[in-house]
């Protein structure tokens, strides 16, 4: 609103403003005030003639003002030009105003706002009347809670006379607006009047033979009776031996759970806009004047002007192939908000077509459903909501209904299928407003979050093929390579991998060699920062556009603490006095006591997560068993097979095992959380998934990550020398290839990420229609069993086609999150080792991000909506990771790659700066005859003395032989030394 407190001062603001209204005596209750209330409810439309009594409003005096019309003000004179009826449809004064603020153009611009003077004249006459003061008594004396008159000496319960509102369609208020104003009603969107609207359904089947059937019914009886009470209105239908229980909210119950949950609803347009637009035009009237004054500007004012336009239509033609097309999805205006109530009702329009729209109620609707209760056979705290009754199998299911077929024009299940969920459509922009009216603003942000995470890809993408394709290119002219290639019918033998491994030649790990220089080599290096630098900015403008969408959304005011409580968590407590005031509600609520019930809980549930992990290192030694097992067994079988394809073949096999019980842990994993975070007794939804997130996240990033941390950073370093391994459990450690473990990270990274991406895609495709199949089935055997007439499927109602889709729980978008997020983690943490990981990762979200839509769409009831503030924890998740990354990826180049290496031996070991020689620099030698292990390995290669291995220590004919040289003290500090300047860059 404007700040027209002080827009006139001095003499302007004593001459033009009105005399107050002098207050009127108030009358006495009794039947004065029900005689006066019975004359003004008969009392016939008349005609104001001008100038009406009635003050004006702060903002009238500056129109006045600026329009030019005070003479007329003083000279008590018509300033609207005509009698004005109360019953008048429009905002005759305002709309004159702004038509002489902007040249007639306000009066067609502004059709919404067309209820303002009628209302500002009812308030006047009641200002006038002195009625404002008296107060009236209710038809029901017992549904008053604010009690007595505490200024009046008599026991009937009074209230004070509300300021009159405007009055409402009732069939526009009892159902949304889009369903009656298609061309063509959609019956099976109302109850059988065709007004009302359906906002819910509760379905379910009877079977006398069940035992527990007498029980559902009473259950299901007292339950409906319940809702009837709280106002909302029920219609039963029967449909193929299942029957559904069609939910009506009046506008009397929305308007009261929309104060109630305190839900932020669009207010009444303003003139707020007219100084800023006054503003403007001065602004554009001063360039316009020094323009002509300043000699050559008003050239290069056009010729500047004429350059944007050119450029600007350019883009304009690219880009409208790209944007949201707007001939299907129109840019919507921006409404101001504020939190609904019903005291100050005429501050919000609630004529407005989208004020309670289809996710508002049912939204309302679920809130009451999951508070009421029902009989139970014993003492049940939990006997209450939904939820409950269908997980008992009282009903089968409960949901809001789908606004339409994916087919059926006009509807916004049509246009989201066919210009958002289609895989055509994957290079244009989200429709984030649209499917935030349609699936809720928690929904709305997954979409937004996802689109704006697979934009960023795009860069990271370019960037990791652009060093793929050096990587490729310079292949050929790297010198290691080279000479590994080129010793295959050398002498150099490299001694045993495993205690069961025979000798072999270097040569045979040529391809192994090209393959690690392809994720080794001085691109790394730079990808590895670029990628450090793009997950902070990744996040950074993650915040800004989380921001901007916030500020569209009018999620700015959003408070965790105005959510109420769970109704588990007042379930629980239900026994316990209210020890605590919410300071937002100011309502009493019980404390959990923390001796009791916190602390017991929180330590069982601490406990049972570092049982889950130590279960995931158990998991991690299995693979690592198997890896070896399989790569002995390669060995000993005398088949022939070179040593770099048994490292491949091993380090795939264990790889695809690894992933096989990372399923399995995690169907674990997501149960046990789930109870253990019920335990801990979260007193709001937010509060209890962020908890949930938590955990199931630290589970999965062990689950996940464990086997690759294990490759970077510890297999292979600790393993000793020939003749002195370091065993475990007096078994050796697996060691590395002279190329190092970079290429076995490589592709451990490579099957689980693809792999797991792939199997995702493909249960998404295929589960939900698998599972519709399912509940077709059962559907049709229901019809076969019970001998019904076979129906005419394209005569099903809504309900029905409804009912036959999959659920869509609370929690069904935690999976969505917690793949991307686990994504994002490999395409940071590990992206020095497999620097595609970026592109892999846009092909999978192009893809993910409408086959999301499309399930939402097609195969699942319609969502009911949830109101969030951001995307929740996962940020702080998203946050923990890019700085770990940065961690990750320079140690993963220092002690994992033979970056550093290389840069020692040309700064201090070549003789011209080159790698030639560097092969045998990174080479130590062994002698056979100092290990009795070695010398029954022998085999084939008895002829030899002493064999290779990677490592940097002394030759056997020295002193201090098998010792570490100095060249490996050298290196390890510049390693460190890399490690602290790249964790200082970033």
């Amino acid at each position: 609103m404007l700040n027209l407190d002080n827009a006139n001062d001095g003499s302007d603001a004593d001459e033009f403003q009105t005399p107050p209204t002098l207050p009127q005596p108030r009358p006495q209750p009794g039947e004065e005030s029900a005689q006066v209330l019975a004359e003004q409810a008969t009392r016939p439309n008349v005609s104001i003639q001008p100038p009406y009594s009635a003050p004006l409003a702060p903002y009238d005096m500056e129109l006045v003002k600026r329009a030019g019309l005070q003479g007329k003000l003083l000279a008590k004179e018509s300033i609207w030009g005509g009698a004005i009826k109360l019953d008048d449809r429009g905002a005759e004064a305002t709309t004159r105003f702004v038509d002489l603020e902007r040249g007639g153009e306000a009066g067609k611009a502004r059709k919404s706002s067309t209820e303002s003077l009628s209302l500002h004249e009812k308030r006047a006459r009641f200002a006038e009347s002195g009625l404002s003061s008296t107060y009236q008594l209710p038809d029901t004396v017992g549904s008053l809670t604010n009690g007595k008159n505490p200024t009046l000496n008599q026991t009937d319960p009074l209230l004070p006379m509300p300021e009159p509102t405007e009055s409402y369609d009732e069939r526009e208020c009892s159902c949304p607006r889009e369903y009656y104003q298609r061309a063509e009603l959609n019956t099976s969107l109302f109850f059988a009047d065709c007004k009302r609207s359906i906002d819910f359904v509760l379905a379910y089947r009877t079977n006398p033979n069940e035992a527990t059937e007498a029980e559902n019914e009473e259950k299901r009886r007292i339950f409906q009776e319940n809702l009837i009470q709280q106002g909302l209105e029920v219609e039963l239908s029967e449909k193929d031996q299942i029957y559904f229980v069609k939910i009506h909210a009046p506008l009397e119950v929305l308007r009261r759970y929309a104060e109630i949950l305190k839900l932020r609803m669009p207010m009444k347009e303003s003139l707020c806009n007219l100084r800023v637009y006054e503003r403007s035009n001065r602004l554009h009237n001063a360039a316009h004047y020094l323009s002509k004054k300043i000699p050559g500007l008003s050239v290069v004012d056009r010729s500047s002007k004429s350059v944007f336009s050119s450029l600007r239509s350019s883009c304009q033609f690219f880009l409208q192939h790209i944007y949201v097309d707007e001939n299907y999805f129109p840019k919507r205006a921006h409404r101001f908000t504020a939190i609904y109530s019903r005291d100050k009702e005429y501050l919000f329009d609630i004529r407005q077509d989208c004020f309670f729209t289809t996710a508002v109620r049912s939204r309302i609707v679920e809130f009451i459903l999951d508070r009421q209760r029902f009989p139970a056979k014993r003492q049940n705290d939990m006997a209450f909501g939904i939820e409950r009754l269908v997980a008992e199998g009282v009903y089968c299911a409960a949901y809001p209904l789908h606004d339409g077929e994916i087919t059926e024009k006009g509807t916004m299940r049509e246009l989201l299928y066919t210009h958002w969920a289609s895989v055509k459509k994957w290079y244009r922009y989200q429709p984030l407003d649209d499917i935030k009216e349609y699936f809720g603003v928690k929904i709305g942000l997954y979409f937004a979050w996802l689109g704006y995470y697979t934009y960023m890809l795009l860069l990271a993408s370019i960037v990791g093929v652009a060093c793929f394709i050096y990587s490729w290119v310079s292949l050929d002219n790297y010198v290691p390579v080279k000479d590994i290639c080129l010793r295959s019918n050398s002498n150099t033998t490299m001694c045993p991998l495993c205690d069961w491994c025979e000798f072999w030649n270097l040569g045979e790990t040529c391809n192994y060699a090209k393959i690690t220089y392809l994720i080794d080599n001085p691109s790394t290096i730079f990808f590895a920062v670029f990628m450090s630098f793009w997950a902070t900015l990744f996040l950074e403008l993650w915040k800004r556009y989380s921001a901007e969408i916030t500020h569209r959304w009018d999620l700015t005011g959003f408070d965790v603490h105005e959510e109420h409580p769970r109704p588990q968590y007042l379930a629980r407590l239900e026994h316990i006095e209210p020890t605590r005031t919410d300071y937002v509600t100011n309502i009493k609520e019980p404390r959990v006591p923390f001796w009791r019930m916190k602390l017991p809980a929180t330590v069982f549930s601490f406990s049972v997560v570092v049982l889950l992990i130590a279960l995931a290192f158990v998991a991690l030694v299995a693979v690592v068993v198997h890896r070896m097992s399989m790569l002995a067994a390669l060995k000993v079988d005398g088949s022939g097979m070179t040593t770099s394809k048994a490292i491949v073949i091993a380090a795939a096999s264990a790889a695809f095992v690894n992933l096989c019980l990372l399923y399995i842990l995690n169907y674990l994993y997501n149960h046990l959380a789930e109870y253990l975070t019920e335990l801990e007794m979260w007193r709001t939804q937010t509060q209890f998934d962020d908890s949930l997130t938590l955990k199931i996240y630290l589970l999965q990033f062990v689950n996940y990550y464990a086997s690759i941390f294990y490759i970077a950073f510890f297999k292979g370093k600790f393993v000793g020398h020939p003749g002195e391994y370091i065993t475990v459990f007096k078994y050796r450690q697996e060691e590395c290839s002279s190329g190092g473990c970079l290429t076995e990270l490589c592709i451990q990274l490579a099957i689980i990420m693809i792999g797991k991406q792939a199997f995702n895609t493909i249960l998404e495709v295929y589960l939900p229609m698998f599972w519709r199949k399912v509940q077709a089935i059962q559907v049709g055997l229901s019809r076969l069993f019970g001998n019904s007439v076979k129906p005419d499927k394209a005569k099903d109602e809504r309900w029905m086609r409804d009912f036959k889709l999959l659920d869509w729980g609370a929690r069904s978008l935690f999976p969505e999150y917690l793949e991307m997020v686990l994504q994002y983690g490999f395409v940071t943490i590990f992206v020095a080792a497999f620097p595609l990981a970026p592109f892999f990762a846009l092909l999978n979200n192009i893809l993910e991000m409408r086959l999301d839509a499309k399930k939402l769409l097609t195969h699942h009831k319609r969502p009911v909506s949830q109101r969030v503030r951001d995307i929740g924890v996962w940020y702080r998740i998203l946050d923990c990771i890019g700085k770990l990354s940065v961690i990750t990826n320079g140690f993963i180049i220092a002690f994992t790659s033979d970056m550093i290496p290389r840069l020692v031996y040309r700064s201090l070991k070549s003789p011209d700066g080159s790698l030639n020689g560097y092969l045998d620099f990174t080479l130590s030698e062994f002698r056979i005859s100092d290990s009795s292990k070695l010398r029954s390995l022998a085999g084939d290669f008895s002829n030899i003395t002493t064999c290779k291995y990677t490592d940097y220590r002394e030759p056997p004919t020295s002193p201090n032989k098998y010792h570490l040289t100095s060249t490996f003290y050298i290196i390890l500090a510049c390693r460190l030394g890399f490690v602290v300047v790249f964790e200082n860059s970033n």
